[in-house]
């Protein structure tokens, strides 16, 4: 592959897809992100509740706790809200 293919194959890419990350919130502002991964879970399920999934404001919710929690948090969270053991309220 020549230079300008890859140069092309790279801008091709740039184009398709944006990289970016969950903004500051000055509620969280240290380092330490654990508290702000969970209430934006939390608050991404609040807002499912009060205004279904297709609401476009709950994505961002969503895309922000994807970007902080990890998987296997995410996961056992998940567990316990459909065991009903989850330890906040997600009632909006």
């Amino acid at each position: 592959m020549s230079d300008s293919e890859s140069d092309i194959d790279i801008a091709d890419l740039r184009s398709k897809y944006v990289l970016k990350t969950v903004p500051f919130d000055a509620r969280f502002p240290n380092q330490n992100q654990t508290r702000h991964c969970f209430q934006t879970y939390i608050d991404y399920h609040k807002c499912v509740k009060a205004k279904g999934e297709d609401f476009a404001p709950c994505q961002q919710f969503l895309q922000a706790y994807r970007a902080l929690c990890p998987h296997s948090w995410t996961e056992k969270w998940d567990a316990q809200r459909e065991a009903g053991t989850f330890p906040a309220s997600l009632e909006p």
